[in-house]
């Protein structure tokens, strides 16, 4: 054997001995996601972080570790708390899963987890933004336009309240809002946010017509938009609208209720 072949030889030797490594490596990467997914069923989850940390770090493309390290940071953010740990949980959950898009820019659980994010921090904006692009991925997702609706809601319920405390109505008092100015000012910022998070009920209705919960928001938005009319008589109109999606809610749940099976055995006769 000349000096060439010799060469030959031990580079294919390492190769194959680079391949069996990184086999091995796989074998531990999947070994570490194992365990961590028993810690994640089972509740332990910064038990779970470690292991898939571990699976990462051993095989940095297996991007089924990757999702789960994101879910469970999320799993452990505490929406509404404001401590440092929590925000941390937070950042690390967002990050990981922004990780997951680089590797899947079409993976619409990662855009729903990030909205969700968003949405328990009370970031309105940037939630929007993220449950619209996970439409754009999947526009047959109800859940999705209910959520951009309850959002709209969110966004708007308070102004309106803040504007009839300040012209000393309270909010049992029928409408529209007393001052002009104050009306105009409010229907330039909150109608078009109303009428989108009507449309978007009106999406996820036309995907599940017994979707009791788009029903309530419905009527919740109508009321939004009555205080903003110019006149008693369409503030009446909306109003009414709303007295009937309250209806209309209540039956949906009524009929669901009466399809549930119900609690005690069949008994046959003899």
């Amino acid at each position: 054997m000349n000096r060439k072949q010799a060469s030959v030889l031990l580079i294919a030797a390492l190769a194959v001995m680079s391949l069996a490594g990184l086999g091995c490596q796989k074998l531990k990467a999947r070994d570490e996601l194992n365990k961590g997914v028993r810690a994640f069923r089972n509740g332990a989850y910064p038990a779970a972080v470690e292991h898939f940390k571990t699976a990462i770090a051993l095989d940095p493309s297996y991007p089924v570790a990757r999702a789960y390290l994101a879910t469970s940071y999320m799993m452990q953010y505490i929406p509404g708390a404001e401590s440092e740990e929590n925000l941390r949980m937070a950042q690390a959950a967002h990050e990981e899963f922004l990780k997951v898009l680089e590797a899947d820019p079409k993976n619409v659980n990662a855009m729903l987890a990030i909205a969700q994010l968003y949405f328990n921090q009370k970031k309105l904006d940037e939630a929007e933004q993220w449950y619209k692009k996970a439409l754009e991925v999947n526009p047959n997702d109800k859940t999705a336009y209910y959520t951009l609706g309850v959002i709209a809601w969110t966004k708007t319920f308070q102004p309106r309240m803040k504007a009839r405390a300040e012209l000393g109505m309270r909010p049992e008092d029928p409408g529209p809002l007393r001052d002009r100015k104050v009306r105009e000012q409010l229907r330039k910022t909150n109608l078009p946010v109303i009428e989108a998070g009507m449309a978007a009920l009106e999406k996820a209705l036309a995907l599940d017509k017994e979707y009791d919960d788009a029903m309530a928001y419905m009527n919740l938005l109508y009321r939004e938009r009555a205080d903003l009319q110019d006149t008693v008589e369409e503030y009446k109109k909306d109003t009414e609208m709303a007295d009937k999606w309250v209806d209309r809610t209540l039956e949906t749940k009524k009929l669901k209720a009466s399809r549930m099976p119900s609690g005690g055995g069949i008994v046959s006769g003899q």
